[in-house]
Formats: structure tokens, C-alpha cells, sequence
């Protein structure tokens, strides 16, 4: 298998929900708005298995201090080969010398992202107004 990772908002819906509603992503039922939230992005990264979309993260930034990264999927076929993994050293590369890099992870994320460093802000919580449906 040979995965490769781009950086890329020249997505297609063709090629981006299927992978969302892999995840069981709610945002996958609002395919023009999760496609200009794309577009709109700071960075995507993508990995591919020829030219299929197997894995993808993005990030929100005021391009200096802080960065946030709302989304990182990985097909569920391919999960447990390290693409996930790359796709965040990828962001590294790029902010790791930020002052503030911030995601939101449930349950079954936290010790993914914890083995790539990330660690519980202090005693701050999480809040949200959130539409989706999948973490209720």
C-alpha cells in the first residue's frame, strides 16, 4: 500500500463524503457547507491510495498564534496503518511552533491523539452548540 499525502482544497463531494459517512460524520448531510468549509480551510491534508480519498485532516488558524483542528478521518479500512498519524505530523511540520493548537476529541479519539502529544488543557472543558447527532 503506498499512501500519499497532499496538501489539498481542491476536493471533490464525490471524493470527500464518502469518507465522512464512512465515519459516521454528520457533517456528510450537509455536503455544500462541509465542501466550503474545506475550501475555507487554513490547511488540508489529504492521503490517498491511488485516487482514492482514505484519510483527511484539516486546520482553522489565524495563520500565527493559534490553530484549531476541527476534522481528522481515516477510512475505517484503512485505520491502524499510521495515516492518521502522518496526517498530524503533517500539521506539525506546519504549526508545531504555534503557542496555542487546539482540537475537540471524544472518547474514542483521546488516546489516539494523546500518543501524538496532545494533552487535557488544564481543567478546561470543552463546550459547544452543536447540530450534529453522532456524539449525544
Amino acid at each position: 500500500m503506498q499512501i500519499v499525502l497532499r496538501e489539498d482544497r481542491a476536493l471533490q463531494p464525490g471524493q470527500v463524503l464518502p469518507l465522512y459517512r464512512a465515519n459516521g460524520w454528520s457533517s456528510a448531510e450537509k455536503p455544500e457547507a462541509l465542501m466550503e468549509a474545506l475550501r475555507h480551510s487554513h490547511t488540508v491534508i489529504t492521503a490517498w491510495d491511488g485516487d482514492k480519498l482514505v484519510g483527511l485532516g484539516n486546520a482553522i488558524s489565524d495563520g500565527f498564534l493559534v490553530v484549531y483542528y476541527p476534522h481528522l478521518l481515516v477510512d475505517p479500512a484503512y485505520q491502524g496503518r499510521g495515516i492518521g498519524r502522518q496526517i498530524v505530523q503533517r500539521m506539525q511540520e506546519k504549526y508545531g511552533h504555534f503557542h496555542q493548537q487546539m482540537l475537540v476529541a471524544d472518547a474514542n479519539a483521546v488516546a489516539f491523539y494523546r500518543k501524538c502529544g496532545f494533552e487535557r488543557a488544564g481543567t478546561t472543558q470543552a463546550l459547544w452548540i452543536y447540530q450534529g447527532h453522532e456524539h449525544t
